[in-house]
């Protein structure tokens, strides 16, 4: 009896039989602890390879920048498996079972999906049968290679664009003339220039008109859309003006649309005031920005998603001052003189343009009070206000720019371009 109850030994019983769960458990620990350090090491790797096979260098984008349509990137899924496997060339301590890379171009987008399953052999725990412990995994990663766009400079040249660029161009050209005008009038007379225009005057006194700086602005920014496109037809750029003289104003064609921005640039840098018969020519209504953007919508053709080269988004890129000054004897919304109208813009036109899927960017060079001038004081100064938020109003949301006298229109222009191409898209 005594032999059946005496439970000295029950310790030494429990602990011979625990020993078996209990290894196993520490060996288990010990063996997924391993495993988890082999699948962040294979995580890592898989990230790698993901992110660097669609790298904006490398050559698995440049073949999908030269394909013509969707489909697999082969570069790609054979520097996927490269950047992979560099990641654990001196491993040991795991077997990669398997492992696979899909690297697909849909539109402007390609995306990478690489996948693995490797196997880490355990130790303490094969005394409860496993031998290994299994681990796998992916990783994801996409690439928008471009946006396809058109872009139609509408630039305005009438003779408002004739005022000195800044105040101080200003200042020069009052304090030589003797009316005070602030303009350089670009006068030409059966196709001789008027050697005593105050155009010719501006040029004489070293005196740099706004015209002039948008020209140069737009041949700059050239330069710059070549230097930001992914492909040689990422952008294309078409450059229209006001019209070359006062007798024939309507929208004119410096460039056609065309991916040869090196043109392009050559045609925007000739760009010209445009020039009037007399001073008064027409009651000096040459600023039509109804017909000028009613008619560029004519050249534009149907906006497209930015998706492919065949379907570019459609982008107005409008530099102007913002008065208009028109034959408008009914519809103009402030008040007529013999049907001219003087208005900061009716954005109409612009809604009607936006209505068509068209984005609109708008650089607004701000219009300079003329105090001295008789003329704006009647005419303009009752609206000055008015002016820079009619032209933002015209503008897509999001892509309207303002540049003061003091301030670059080269880096005005520059500026708003890179906000348009950085802009977020919507794709469904």
């Amino acid at each position: 009896m005594k032999m059946w109850k005496d439970r000295g030994g029950n310790f030494g019983m429990m602990t011979a039989l625990l020993l078996v769960p209990i290894g196993a458990t520490a060996g288990l620990a010990l063996d997924f602890s391993a495993a988890l350090m082999a699948k962040s090491e294979l995580q890592g790797a898989a990230d790698a390879a993901a992110l660097g096979a669609i790298a904006e260098t490398s050559a698995g984008v440049t073949e999908a920048l030269e394909m013509s349509g969707n489909g697999t990137v082969h570069l790609s899924e054979t520097d996927a498996f490269k950047f992979f496997k560099s990641q654990f060339a001196t491993n040991t301590y795991f077997t990669l079972v398997e492992s696979d890379a899909k690297v697909i171009k849909e539109d402007n987008k390609l995306k990478a999906v690489f996948t693995y399953r490797a196997s880490v052999p355990t130790s303490l725990s094969r005394i409860i049968g496993k031998d290994s412990i299994e681990v796998s995994g992916s990783a994801t990663a996409e690439f928008q290679t471009e946006t396809y766009r058109d872009f139609f400079l509408l630039l305005d040249n009438t003779p408002s664009m004739g005022v000195g660029a800044t105040p101080a161009d200003v200042a020069t050209m009052v304090a030589n003339t003797s009316d005070k005008c602030a303009f350089a009038c670009h006068i030409v007379k059966n196709g001789f220039e008027d050697k005593n225009s105050y155009y010719n005057l501006a040029k004489k006194l070293g005196v740099t008109v706004r015209i002039n700086v948008v020209a140069q602005a737009t041949a700059n920014l050239m330069d710059t859309a070549m230097a930001s496109r992914k492909s040689s037809n990422q952008y294309r750029m078409a450059v229209y003006t006001f019209g070359q003289k006062a007798e024939d104003t309507k929208l004119l064609e410096v460039s056609p649309l065309t991916v040869n921005l090196s043109d392009a640039k050559k045609k925007a840098s000739l760009i010209d005031l445009m020039s009037i018969p007399y001073q008064g020519y027409d009651n000096d209504q040459q600023t039509d920005f109804d017909r000028a953007l009613t008619q560029i919508a004519t050249k534009m053709g149907e906006a497209g998603t930015g998706l492919t080269a065949s379907s570019p988004e459609k982008i107005v890129f409008f530099v102007s001052d913002g008065v208009g000054d028109s034959y408008k004897p009914s519809t103009c919304t402030k008040k007529t003189t013999s049907g001219r109208c003087q208005e900061p813009i009716d954005t109409k036109p612009c809604a009607a343009l936006k209505a068509k899927g068209y984005k609109i960017a708008v650089l607004y060079t701000t219009y300079l009070p003329l105090p001295t001038n008789g003329w704006y004081n009647t005419w303009i100064k009752p609206f000055q206000s008015e002016i820079g938020s009619r032209m933002q109003e015209c503008a897509t949301p999001g892509l309207f720019f303002e540049v003061s006298p003091t301030e670059g229109i080269s880096d005005a222009m520059n500026a708003l371009f890179r906000k348009i191409i950085n802009a977020p898209r919507l794709t469904g």
